[in-house]
Parts: C-alpha cells; sequence; structure tokens
C-alpha cells in the first residue's frame, strides 16, 4: 500500500469574517470552546501546555494540547486522541497527530478568522464528514461572536 506524503495534500482550511475585535476572537477559543463548539468540555484551553477533551455524545472525542498562544493573533492545537466512532468509517482514529491552527487577523471593523486542519484533507477517509463538522461549528462561533449566543453540540 502506497502512503500518501500528507505535504502534497491540500489540508483543510476556512477563513470567517466576524464583526468582533480579535481579543474577543481570541477568548473564544481559549475560554469559551463550550459557548460555540460543544457544551461537553473537559479541560482548559488557556495556557500553552493545557490539555482539553470535547465530546460529540458517547462516540466522538478529540483531546487536544495547546501548542502555541499567541496573544489575538495565533492558536495552534495539536490532537493527542481522536475516536469518531461512526459505522461508516474504518479508520476511527484520523485525527490523531493531526495539528489545528487558529489565525486571528483584524480588517477594518472585523475580524477574519482563519482554521487551517492540517492533516485533514481529502486523502482522509471522514473528510467530508469532518469539513462538514468544521463549516457547521465555525458558524455557531460566529454566531456566537457576533450575538452573545453560539449553537455549540448539546448532550
Amino acid at each position: 500500500m502506497e502512503t500518501m506524503d500528507k505535504n502534497n495534500v491540500e489540508n483543510y482550511t476556512h477563513t470567517i469574517e466576524v464583526k468582533t475585535p480579535t481579543d474577543k476572537a481570541y477568548d473564544a477559543l481559549t475560554h469559551k470552546i463550550p459557548l460555540w463548539w460543544t457544551e461537553m468540555f473537559e479541560g482548559s484551553s488557556a495556557q500553552v501546555g493545557n490539555v482539553f477533551t470535547i465530546r460529540f455524545g458517547e462516540s466522538i472525542h478529540k483531546t487536544m494540547r495547546v501548542k502555541e498562544l499567541i496573544a489575538h493573533s495565533k492558536i495552534i492545537w495539536y490532537v493527542e486522541d481522536s475516536r469518531i466512532a461512526l459505522p461508516e468509517l474504518k479508520n476511527q482514529t484520523e485525527w490523531i497527530g493531526t495539528t489545528i491552527v487558529w489565525e486571528i487577523e483584524q480588517k477594518g471593523e472585523a475580524t477574519l478568522m482563519e482554521v487551517t486542519h492540517i492533516g485533514l484533507n481529502s486523502a482522509v477517509e471522514c473528510y467530508d464528514i469532518c469539513a462538514n463538522g468544521w463549516v457547521q461549528f465555525l458558524g455557531s462561533l460566529k454566531l456566537f461572536l457576533e450575538t452573545g449566543k453560539g449553537k455549540p453540540y448539546t448532550e
């Protein structure tokens, strides 16, 4: 079986424009994940070295370590453990070893938030499911930042 060089395949990336200052956008990623991503949140994402786990019911979890924080501009999470226990997926641990990079940039009165999920690409079995998940929760993040109320996963 040929192994695919992940550097030759485009990683998932998505940018949202949010009417909020960069410090609030940064705060949503470091202190307010349960308000926009999933209420099933354990741990902390506030400091480098912190570990947190997000869950979507009993069958899906992701555990990440905060690798880098640059105030109001960049956040990097490394996925240490993950299981997406959906019957249609043969490989349910594809997120392990992937990296999520958030870049935050002021643009006039708005803030651009770009997420790049390094290792999540079209060669990955869960790509469509995971890309749709990102779109859903980035929408919730935008809603949370602009209205104060997101649409996180609830049990």
